[in-house]
């Protein structure tokens, strides 16, 4: 049986997809992007774009009784090559070692520079 998981503080798009969806012992986050949870727009360049992606997805992890601690699988959409740097920059110092497992691809994301998406396994953290 799965759970299906909206966070209050995170941005909510109107499109088909619910936030997170707990299945046993698994939380699948959807893709979030580096906008403002309120207005719905970008902010900033990557880094800020970065940052505030994590941001949303700490918060449904929250709603979900979990931490950026507990993800074990991150999949990144970059929208440029040139912005890897700064990104596993900010991923770096907001995200634990040890890292989750993790791929980064380029795709075309509209006026979004990033998309994050991730798996955590709720009975504990990573290196545990």
């Amino acid at each position: 049986m799965s759970t299906i998981i909206h966070a209050s503080a995170a941005p909510k798009f109107p499109l088909p997809f619910s936030h997170a969806v707990r299945a046993g012992d698994l939380v699948y986050v959807a893709g979030q992007v580096g906008v403002d949870p309120q207005t719905l727009e970008p902010i900033g360049g990557i880094k800020e774009q970065t940052e505030q992606c994590i941001r949303n997805i700490e918060v449904i992890l929250q709603e979900a009784g979990l931490t950026l601690d507990h993800i074990v699988k991150v999949t990144t959409h970059l929208a440029r090559v040139e912005d890897q740097p700064e990104y596993n920059e900010v991923y770096a110092q907001m995200i634990k070692q040890p890292y989750p497992a993790r791929i980064t691809v380029f795709s075309g994301l509209g006026p979004y520079l990033i998309e994050m998406e991730v798996l955590a396994y709720a009975p504990s953290i990573r290196g545990e």
